[in-house]
């Protein structure tokens, strides 16, 4: 009675079906939680445009500070320039 219905069975559509459910099995897998004692990266320290411009020098003394936009100097969303900094560097980071 199982293989009554074989030849109705669309082989190349089944193989690929088991591959693609397969593989959604690794993208959903849980992850484990990091153990006890597990080391945290420090909290980034906010910093002023002055900071900026150190910092940029210590990391690459060729190039330097590098603004052409003077995006450092705006206000974003009335938050001060320390947060101001701190949202530029993360969307340089994430993109």
């Amino acid at each position: 009675f199982l293989y009554a219905h074989l030849d109705t069975i669309n082989l190349p559509m089944l193989s690929a079906s088991v591959a693609l459910s397969a593989g959604s099995a690794a993208i959903t897998a849980p992850v484990a939680a990091p153990g006890r004692g597990a080391v945290r990266a420090a909290a980034p320290a906010l910093m002023d445009k002055s900071g900026l411009e150190g910092f940029a020098k210590e990391l690459n003394p060729v190039v330097g500070y590098w603004d052409p936009l003077n995006l450092a100097e705006l206000n974003f969303w009335g938050a001060g320039d320390d947060a101001t900094v701190g949202f530029l560097r993360h969307a340089e980071i994430k993109h």
